[in-house]
């Protein structure tokens, strides 16, 4: 699948309807972003299921505060609509790659099980205090 550019209309329902997504936070005037930018599509070109976005930070300044960034660029990812993965800087092509790989073989079963676990334990320390 080609790169898309997101913006916040539509943001949601990239996340909700696709399995996996992978969004690089970029902006024209930066140069990791611009060195970045070909690594990004490269690797997208090499796994049409999973949609890659790259979501411009000067344009879509409310997305990017939601999101706390910081640092551009920076690589966000959901799975199955739960935000699974958030680092700044560009990423190397065979770290990117790889991160792909292990983002297909999460268990979301686990990953849930372990959101749930962390809420309870947070609701147990609120009542304790």
């Amino acid at each position: 699948m080609a790169v898309v550019d997101v913006t916040e209309p539509e943001f949601a329902g990239i996340i909700e309807n696709n399995e996996l997504v992978i969004l690089d936070f970029w902006a024209e005037w930066c140069g990791p972003c611009k060195a970045y930018g070909p690594v990004f599509k490269r690797v997208s070109e090499d796994h049409p299921e999973v949609v890659f976005a790259k979501i411009d930070t000067d344009q879509e300044q409310a997305l990017s505060q939601s999101f706390g960034i910081r640092s551009i660029p920076t690589t966000i990812a959901f799975k199955q609509g739960i935000g699974v993965f958030m680092m700044p800087g560009a990423l190397p092509e065979k770290d990117l790659r790889e991160l792909v790989a292990k983002l297909n073989e999460m268990d979301m079963d686990e990953v849930r099980a372990q959101i749930a676990a962390d809420e309870k334990a947070g609701e147990a320390g609120e009542d304790s205090q």
